[in-house]
């Protein structure tokens, strides 16, 4: 009991283990690279809150993946800037768990508004004149509603769960804050924790990539039934950049996730996929649903013009 009610507030991450010489550049990388991702975002979320003709079911969707986006780089950025700036690896452990939580909110957030974002094009390509009479306004703000709401309960009972259990380390065995890392600073049994959170993944992952596989299937049979060739083409190049964001993301989550259950892999692989699911989701989001998406890409540049011009 010493142990539990003497533990330090302060906890140490493990860190990059980078050169000297390298730090300077991999800071540079980190501001650059944040940056782009808050601009980016930012103007994709700006652009269709501004335009009212993009308030229509698929933009009032994708209005929630720079939502989140922003939520999982700010969580990360700031930490790792204010690591490679100041040499430190200290953390509170309430920053840490703060940290830990919106990462999660980012993560499942991912998941289920890429899930949506299928929904929605399924009932536009399948069954495209019940479309407006299905995706309604109120039935947007329905899902929208739900998946926030889920992702909260879900997230909110893991990290109940975890502090109700006390610490007796504080040294971090990842580069930043997750509950992974948080539960191997306890010294009692976390059965209930780890029964809960791989249920957790488990229910998602059946529900999220079960809904996917089928929308994209029937999304595929409807397009090969289709006869006009430029509405097939447009339809599968908006689904396969869909699937590719959610693939990608998909492989990255989930080899964190089991890299921590394999104890011969490299610190510096999981170190490596764990920070990349944070950054190339948040990086590609915007270029892939702004810059190639044509309404929202005029509508933005649009905006850029009329604020640089306002004459």
């Amino acid at each position: 009991m010493d142990n539990f009610s003497n533990i330090s507030s302060i906890l140490t991450l493990q860190g990059f283990d980078l050169p000297q010489t390298s730090v300077l550049p991999v800071f540079l990388f980190a501001t650059l690279g944040y940056m782009i991702i808050l601009f980016c975002n930012t103007v994709l979320l700006i652009t269709i809150i501004l335009n009212k003709s993009l308030h229509q079911p698929m933009y009032l969707l994708l209005l929630n993946l720079p939502i989140n986006d922003l939520i999982g780089s700010t969580a990360l950025f700031p930490q790792v800037i204010k690591e490679l700036l100041l040499d430190t690896r200290k953390i509170t452990f309430s920053s840490c768990v703060t940290q830990a939580f919106f990462i999660h909110i980012y993560a499942v957030g991912a998941v289920f508004i890429l899930t949506a974002m299928a929904y929605d094009r399924y009932i536009a390509i399948c069954c495209p004149l019940r479309y407006n009479t299905v995706m309604t306004n109120a039935h947007i703000i329905r899902i929208i509603s739900l998946l926030w709401l889920s992702n909260l309960l879900v997230i909110g009972v893991l990290f109940i769960l975890l502090l109700r259990l006390p610490r007796c380390r504080s040294h971090m065995a990842h580069t930043y804050c997750d509950n992974p890392s948080l539960l191997q600073l306890v010294c009692v049994k976390t059965t209930i924790n780890n029964v809960y959170g791989l249920m957790s993944v488990a229910v998602c992952q059946v529900i999220t990539v079960g809904l996917i596989a089928f929308t994209y299937f029937q999304i595929l049979v409807a397009c090969l039934k289709n006869k006009r060739s430029d509405t097939r083409r447009k339809a599968l190049q908006t689904c396969a950049t869909h699937l590719i964001v959610f693939l990608i993301f998909e492989c990255l989550g989930l080899f964190t996730v089991i890299s921590y259950r394999l104890g011969e892999l490299s610190p510096q692989l999981r170190k490596f996929s764990g920070v990349s699911a944070l950054i190339l989701p948040p990086t590609l989001n915007p270029i892939i649903y702004g810059l190639k998406t044509k309404e929202i890409r005029n509508k933005a540049i649009m905006l850029f013009q009329q604020r640089v011009s306002p004459s």
